[in-house]
This record gives structure tokens, sequence and C-alpha cells, in this order.
């Protein structure tokens, strides 16, 4: 007797916002992060990538650098990217550096 079901490959997940979640919103869910690839409306079925690379916001200035393979971590009261993991969730690695000055790091989603 089999013991589990297959569903789909994992690259996308069910999520029924609150509220209204923008396409590009980086969602967090306990320890999963996701972005929505597209806008969902609250109330309404939609999905979160949990794969894949994305460019998402960073802070700027000294000390704010991420390099290639880094850990990346999400820090949702500042809504952007960071090297540090106190109080932030794992969202992935960077697959490029982003420098002080980089408004930006592209981070390849894992969970």
């Amino acid at each position: 007797m089999a013991t589990a079901t297959f569903i789909h490959d994992g690259s996308a997940i069910d999520y029924t916002p609150t509220s209204d979640v923008a396409a590009g919103d980086v969602v967090v869910q306990n320890d999963l992060v996701g972005i929505a690839k597209q806008p969902i409306t609250a109330g309404a079925l939609g999905a979160l990538a949990v794969v894949g690379v994305f460019d998402v916001p960073k802070a700027t200035g000294a000390g704010t650098a991420i390099g290639a393979g880094a850990k990346v971590y999400w820090d949702a009261a500042n809504s952007q990217a960071t090297g540090t993991a106190t109080g932030n969730t794992y969202m992935g690695k960077a697959v490029a550096a982003a420098g002080n000055d980089d408004a930006t790091v592209r981070v390849r989603l894992s969970q």
C-alpha cells in the first residue's frame, strides 16, 4: 500500500492570502519563503514560487554587500534581503555578488 501520493513537482505552492498580494511580493510562512509571480486577490487561491532565481531588494550602504554563494535571508520588517540570519528567514543563496551600492541581489530560492 502506498504511503504517499504525488501532487506536483513543488516549484510552486498554493496560497490564499488574507490581503491582496502583488506580483513580486515575498511571502513568508513560518520557515517557507515564496514569491508571487502574479497578483493574488485577498481570499483567492493563487500560487507562490518556491524555486527559481529572483532579483530581490536589498539595503545599500556600507556592510550590505552579499557575496556570490552566500546565504540570503529575508528581513520581513524592512522588506529586503540581507546576509544577516538573526531575526530573519532563510530564503536561498546569492547566485551573483551584490555590492554595497547594489539595490538588489540575485537569489536562488531554496527551502
